[in-house]
This record gives C-alpha cells, sequence and structure tokens, in this order.
C-alpha cells in the first residue's frame, strides 16, 4: 500500500526499530513510547483496521502478542503488559504492547515522550535478546 509507513517499515524503506519478525509479523519499538520498551506488533499484510483482518490472521496476532509479552515483561522488569489497539496515526492494523509497572501508566498522556536513538537502539538489543532466549517464539 502506498503512503503507509509500517508497510514502507516492513519494506526496508524506513528505518525501523525491529525486534523480531516472521513470516507475518514485525514487532517494533514505538519511536513516540508511553513507557520504555513500547512495542507494536505489526501484521505484514496491509489491512487498516484490526477487526478487518481474516479470523486466522487475527487469532495468529493476538497469539504472537502473547508470546512476545513474556520476553518483554523480562526485558523491561514489568509487572504487566498492557496491550492497546488504536490505528488512527496509521492505517494499517496493529497492536501496542506497553510494559506497565503499576496501576494507570497506561492512560497518563504525560507519559509519552519523543525517545533519543541510542535509547531505542539499547531498548532494541534488549528486547531482541530476551526474545532470542525463549525459544516458544
Amino acid at each position: 500500500m502506498s503512503n503507509c509507513r509500517f508497510c514502507d517499515i516492513i519494506d526496508g524503506k524506513v528505518l525501523d526499530y525491529k525486534v523480531w519478525e516472521d513470516e507475518l509479523f514485525i514487532a517494533l519499538l514505538d519511536i513516540n513510547p508511553a513507557k520504555e520498551g513500547h512495542l507494536m506488533l505489526i501484521p505484514k499484510k496491509h489491512v487498516e483496521d484490526i477487526f478487518d483482518l481474516d479470523d486466522s490472521l487475527y487469532q495468529r496476532l493476538f497469539s504472537t502478542a502473547k508470546r512476545l509479552s513474556g520476553p518483554l515483561k523480562i526485558a523491561t522488569n514489568a509487572k504487566r503488559i498492557g496491550l492497546v489497539v488504536v490505528g488512527f496515526a496509521v492505517p494499517h492494523a496493529h497492536l501496542h504492547l506497553v510494559p506497565l509497572h503499576k496501576s494507570n501508566e497506561l492512560f497518563d498522556p504525560s507519559l509519552f515522550k519523543r525517545a533519543e536513538p541510542e535509547e531505542l537502539r539499547t531498548m532494541q538489543k534488549k528486547i531482541s535478546e530476551e526474545i532470542d532466549k525463549s525459544r516458544e517464539i
């Protein structure tokens, strides 16, 4: 799809902070994270709305998010991993996986800030290493 930032990332046209991918999905760090380690899990197939995904891809998306949550939780020392579906900024279905350490962290807009490239590279390495350690994914 033209004019889709996520499709450009999937096609390698735009710099990203990928931590994992397979034939169906790519997981990368959000460049405007709510919390350090905030990931987006994106289907490689362009579909604008998450609820328009076919049932098989929809189920695989959520089961993949579940498998990624363990390594993300360890890498960020989080108590929980929040899961959010928004989809307004980029018209391409995706899930947000957000490390949480206490109640209501996900809903405080003051927490969102532009991350520096070095912060993203450090977290990219840390999460990727945890994913590599996990044989489940």
